[in-house]
This record gives C-alpha cells, sequence and structure tokens, in this order.
C-alpha cells in the first residue's frame, strides 16, 4: 500500500465511486488504499454527499503549507 498523501488522481476515483454508490472499502480497494484513508479524506472534505475531488484537493494544499516561524529574538 503506498503511504503519503493521496494524489488529484486519486481524489478524483474516490468522488467517482462515490457517486457510483460505491462502498468506501470498494473505493478504497481500486485505488489501493486503507478504508480509513477513503473515509477520512471524504468525511474531512464535505461527507459523501458533498465531496468534491477539485476542492479537496485545494483544502489540502492549504493544509499542508507550513507558516514560516518568526525570527529568533536576539
Amino acid at each position: 500500500m503506498p503511504g503519503g498523501r493521496l494524489t488529484q488522481q486519486e481524489r478524483k476515483r474516490i468522488a467517482q465511486g462515490l457517486g457510483d454508490d460505491l462502498a468506501y472499502a470498494e473505493i478504497a480497494r481500486l485505488i489501493g488504499r486503507p478504508t480509513s484513508t477513503v473515509t477520512r479524506e471524504v468525511m474531512r472534505n464535505g461527507g459523501p454527499a458533498a465531496y468534491r475531488a477539485e476542492r479537496a484537493q485545494r483544502a489540502t494544499e492549504q493544509r499542508s503549507r507550513r507558516r514560516t516561524p518568526p525570527p529568533a529574538a536576539r
């Protein structure tokens, strides 16, 4: 099983699977990820009725940006 973040292609497959009324476990098998990963992804990004791959990708990119720490005081 691959680790790391979901790709945009995987998010599109999740959205397609939700549109086809597939179970999370079945979607997970299709993309080769654990069921928990798919479940968390969907619930974090609007739930099964409102999940959109493009919006989920943008939200992930925003969440992954690290803030630069303030300069050390001297």
